[in-house]
């Protein structure tokens, strides 16, 4: 039986930052699968126009999953999302490990779950606009990506970024692969 990777998703989620990543943990020999989460069961349409119908609710998780991947979007600064707290709460009580990407990571850093751990996002100074509860500063790293043993975080420009290193972590391909993988999406097959 496949392992799932929650990939939770609102109106307005940004459907490229989990795109490569998704696409790849769904190939039939990883030995994990997909499965999207909402706050409700009812259809969420992406800031491309995607709509897709959630596998779950938050009131309705699977009890086992191996991790939960929270994809930026409008929906994040809002404040609409808040109450994906509680499932936050549950990963980091199981050691379910979370990966952030845009305004999902702001959203972890508005409440205080990066305060004191390395950390990457938008921008600090974006942190400190949009995250007012944030007091992570000193951890805040310059990087498109930043990876803990229980967090992963990644500002809204690094989709490629965030997918080899979640891709990593699960050791879905080895290293040299991996890298050929990213170089092909990051720089392409062909210099202009």
């Amino acid at each position: 039986m496949k392992q799932e990777i929650l990939v939770f998703l609102s109106n307005g989620y940004a459907d490229w930052e989990g795109s490569y990543l998704c696409s790849e943990l769904n190939k039939p020999t990883t030995g994990y699968v997909v499965k999207t989460v909402a706050l409700s069961k009812n259809p969420v349409t992406s800031l491309g126009g995607f709509r897709v119908i959630p596998d779950y609710s938050i009131k309705e998780l699977p009890s086992r999953f191996t991790m939960l991947l929270l994809i930026g979007g409008t929906a994040w600064l809002l404040g609409e999302n808040d109450s994906i707290k509680e499932t936050v709460d549950t990963c980091i009580n199981q050691n379910i490990p979370i990966a952030a990407i845009c305004d999902a990571s702001t959203f972890l850093a508005n409440n205080g779950y990066l305060d004191h751990i390395s950390h990457t996002g938008n921008s600090l100074d974006y942190l400190e606009e949009f995250a007012p509860n944030y007091k992570g500063r000193n951890h805040f790293v310059e990087k498109q990506v930043v990876s803990t043993e229980h967090f992963i975080t990644a500002n809204g420009t690094s989709a490629v970024e965030f997918a080899k290193a979640i891709l990593n972590r699960l050791s879905i391909m080895p290293k040299e692969k991996l890298e050929s993988w990213y170089h092909n999406f990051k720089v392409g097959y062909f210099k202009e």
